[in-house]
């Protein structure tokens, strides 16, 4: 490939590149190729332009899985798919903010219209393509929420009645899997079936102060990362220990603070920034805590970067620990904290509101 000025070069190169694979394994060198070439030219680049083109590039490499997969059933005698689809990702993926070591998370959205050979059709697809994602480097989710499992592959009015049926049950996995939908959003396949879906998801979520604080209760649940003195704490033992857990310790946190205060003031959106940017555009809570918030998510969007990465054939993979060595440089240091401090307030405003919305209830 050649070289390249900007990210923008590089992606169109990427996707002229991706309509020639023919094979799994083929979408796996093009994919370390590929994260080669972003991490050449990401050096001094701003968190949110590293965060775009690594997510445009798993885009990509996604809609290829898709297309391959949509082949090989036509090669192995299932033929075209017998009614439309989408092909939809949730967690990180459904954020735009995977990282180059990023696992599977996603499921199938299928049509209400009628085919005898549908269900056996789509069960394989999901199957393979799954197959193709792992074996392009996306290891399968341990949650099992991928569009090879029944629950996450299901036709638009089956979907319909599943989101209705976790709506209605507080308990904490429906209300855990109604966390992991809402970050939905569309890879390849229908529009209009993902559509429906978020009309059908939102439409569940409105007005509904008891779904919202069951939500809330699974939100402010979070791994503690400032003592008592305000000190940033590090891993104790283990291979890490002397680390910082930038995944679980920051990370996660902002995200599922964010999450909880779009869905709670109805903001569909599926990116961390984005329900950011629009509930400072709504005025949908305290400014002097959203924009810092923004803020903390991009230094946490850096920071995911800076972890501890190791390559296996090729591929990259992280624990996601910042290593004591970057945590002895300074200004890091105090970024690290003060973002952590503003996590702490956040959590705060929301267990207290989670406090009044118990007592109402009570």
């Amino acid at each position: 490939m050649k070289p390249t000025n900007s990210y923008t070069d590089q992606l169109l190169a990427f996707r002229e590149n991706l309509s020639q694979i023919r094979s799994p394994e083929a979408l796996r060198e093009k994919r370390i190729v590929m994260q080669r070439e972003l991490l050449k030219a990401a050096v001094g680049r701003k968190a949110a332009d590293l965060n775009e083109a690594i997510n445009s590039m798993h885009d990509l490499l996604m809609k290829s899985a898709v297309e391959l997969c949509e082949r090989e059933m036509g090669e192995a005698g299932f033929g075209p798919p017998p009614v439309s689809y989408a092909f939809v990702v949730f967690g990180s993926a459904g954020r735009r903010e995977q990282t180059l070591w990023s696992d599977q998370d996603n499921g199938l959205i299928l049509s209400d219209e009628k085919h005898e050979d549908k269900e056996v059709y789509f069960a394989e697809f999901g199957r393979r393509l799954t197959d193709i994602l792992q074996t392009a480097g996306y290891e399968k989710c341990e949650g099992k929420v991928m569009c090879s499992e029944p629950r996450w592959r299901q036709t638009s009015s089956d979907w319909a009645l599943q989101l209705k049926s976790w709506q209605s049950d507080l308990s904490w996995e429906p209300v855990r899997y109604l966390i992991i939908a809402s970050d939905l959003r569309l890879i390849a396949g229908n529009e209009d079936l993902a559509q429906e879906w978020k009309r059908n998801f939102y439409g569940g979520l409105r007005g509904n102060a008891e779904l919202h604080a069951a939500i809330l209760r699974n939100t402010v649940r979070h791994k503690k990362t400032l003592n008592v003195l305000g000190q940033v704490v590090t891993e104790r033992f283990g291979d890490h220990a002397g680390d910082f857990d930038v995944k679980y310790g920051m990370y996660i946190p902002l995200v599922n603070a964010v999450r909880f205060m779009a869905l709670q003031h109805d903001v569909e959106e599926s990116s961390t920034l984005r329900r950011l940017q629009r509930l400072i555009q709504f005025e949908a809570g305290s400014l002097p805590l959203l924009e810092p918030t923004y803020e903390a998510f991009l230094t946490a969007l850096r920071l995911r970067n800076m972890t501890a990465v190791s390559d296996r054939g090729g591929l990259l993979q992280s624990a996601g620990y910042l290593p004591n060595e970057e945590l002895k440089k300074k200004e890091q240091f105090y970024e690290l904290r003060e973002s952590l401090i503003l996590v702490r307030k956040l959590h705060r405003v929301l267990q207290r509101q989670l406090r009044f919305a118990e007592r109402r209830r009570a």
